[in-house]
């Protein structure tokens, strides 16, 4: 089994096309991440200025303790809000990522399974039997990487669902204590 030279620039450029996405993908999601992070720092400063300009008109004690319980909830929303950008972002890096190293992987099985074939063509005869049990192992090992492959992307959805359920809890909680707050207050 011989490897010609156009197959090692077959391969090298198919492995600097690979890191080239890799890249992109990276920098697209900082570039993604960077944005929120100065949209969000700019929403904050607006929203701080408002807050301590109401904070500041607030005639007496009463209705500055209710400013700040009608200030807290939206805040809370905004940080949820911010955390699940962040990983919304996080999960699609990480599914273009892992879609890439399976095409790598498909086709590094395939080329594998190429060059077996074709060392199988060449080689003395009664090697099929060896020929065959490699050829087992490797639907074994793919098969063993399906099924991990499967489950992983199981536990990210597992996990993608209770961290939405867990921030809608927060605001939901959140959101029940400003108005029992206000109202124990006023009493």
């Amino acid at each position: 089994m011989t490897t010609t030279p156009e197959q090692i620039v077959a391969a090298n450029k198919a492995n600097v096309e690979t890191l080239l996405t890799l890249a992109n993908t990276a920098f697209a999601s900082a570039e993604r991440i960077a944005a929120l992070n100065l949209n969000t720092a700019r929403a904050v400063l607006e929203d701080s200025v408002a807050s301590t300009k109401a904070l500041l008109g607030a005639k007496d004690v009463q209705e500055l303790l209710a400013l700040q319980t009608s200030l807290a909830q939206p805040l809370v929303e905004k940080a949820v809000a911010y955390s699940r950008s962040i990983y919304e972002i996080a999960s699609q890096t990480q599914e273009e990522v892992s879609k890439l190293v399976e095409a790598q992987v498909a086709e590094a099985n395939k080329s594998f399974a190429a060059a077996l074939d074709k060392a199988a063509k060449s080689a003395p005869a009664g090697s099929d039997v060896a020929v065959a049990a490699v050829k087992s192992a490797i639907a074994a090992a793919n098969s063993a990487y399906d099924s991990v492959t499967k489950a992983a992307k199981q536990v990210a959805e597992i996990a993608e669902a209770n961290v939405a359920a867990a921030t809608s809890a927060t605001v939901k909680a959140v959101s029940t204590t400003a108005p029992a707050k206000s109202s124990k207050k006023a009493a």
